[in-house]
């Protein structure tokens, strides 16, 4: 009796582990490409709907002139922008490949276009751990 419930339990742990490993994939990937966590769950209207608004978002701020921060340690307002920014993913990596985001300082837009990028990094965040949620069936 006692051999049996030691196997169940190894086997639970088994499955919790699986489960954890799988859920950061799906973070990963939905971090890398806004959506990417929810197509993988077969949500095609919230993974199209996170692809819009993420994309379309970054694609405004991009317009409006916004800054696309490089990794910089010498002001924390930098780097706290850096990180919105990187919450970007694949959007933020191509933006910097490319060579855009330059922003334009002598511009109000500039300033807009900058907080629009740095919320739709943040917004990409939020919905990559939401991905992770719906992986590990937390939420449906």
């Amino acid at each position: 009796m006692p051999s049996e419930t030691v196997a169940k339990r190894a086997t639970a742990q088994t499955e919790a582990a699986g489960h954890a490993t799988k859920g950061w994939g799906v973070f990963f990937l939905g971090w890398l490409v806004p959506g990417l966590g929810y197509f993988i769950h077969k949500k095609w209207i919230r993974g199209g709907l996170v692809l819009g608004c993420i994309s379309g978002m970054f694609a405004i701020g991009l317009a409006l002139q916004g800054t696309v921060y490089p990794f910089n340690t010498g002001d924390i307002l930098q780097m706290l922008g850096w990180l919105g920014d990187f919450c970007a993913g694949g959007l933020y990596f191509g933006t910097r490949f490319l060579g855009g985001g330059a922003g334009n300082p002598y511009q109000v837009m500039g300033d807009y276009g900058t907080v629009f990028l740095i919320a739709a990094g943040l917004l990409n965040l939020l919905a990559a751990s939401d991905a992770r949620d719906v992986a590990l069936g937390r939420k449906p």
